[in-house]
């Protein structure tokens, strides 16, 4: 690496909810550059959520995503002429980012009719701590439990 890291760039707030946490969700739900029609899928789903929940939608999306981000990881790590699973903490970063994605590939392979429904389906279940974002937690957590052992090759 010559060159220097680059910096991050500051994510304005979403118009609705005014939270910068809903605009990088969206980001991350968006194909092809399409933003206004993530925003109109996520705000929709957030009606849905708010709809069949009868409390804020960004509140229950919110503590869904909190569900599905994960705590630890296992890292490949070559020691010895063999690769290991190491277990390692996530940074906070990099939880919310792995939430996000693991959610929105969970919302993608639902069989809703519309995005939108899905998104909500999925925001429900993952605040119950259900469905595949959570399962994909816990699957992530089981093998850093599994590979325990390998904790003392950290670096």
């Amino acid at each position: 690496m010559r060159k220097a890291r680059a910096k991050k760039r500051p994510l304005l707030p979403d118009p609705r909810f005014n939270d910068t946490l809903v605009t990088r969700f969206v980001n991350n739900l968006m194909l092809d550059g399409k933003k206004s029609i993530a925003f109109s899928i996520f705000y929709d789903a957030m009606d849905i959520v708010a709809e069949k929940t009868e409390s804020n939608g960004v509140d229950v999306w919110k503590e869904g995503l909190n569900n599905v981000m994960p705590h630890v990881e296992v890292r490949s790590r070559r020691v010895g002429g063999a690769n290991f699973q190491i277990p390692m903490q996530v940074r906070p970063e990099r939880k919310v980012t792995l939430g996000m994605k693991w959610m929105i590939t969970a919302t993608r392979s639902r069989n809703e009719r519309s995005m939108a429904q899905k998104l909500a389906a999925e925001v429900i279940a993952a605040s119950k701590e259900e469905g595949a974002a959570v399962k994909k937690r816990t699957e992530v957590h089981r093998m850093a439990e599994a590979n325990k052992a390998f904790s003392h090759f950290r670096f």
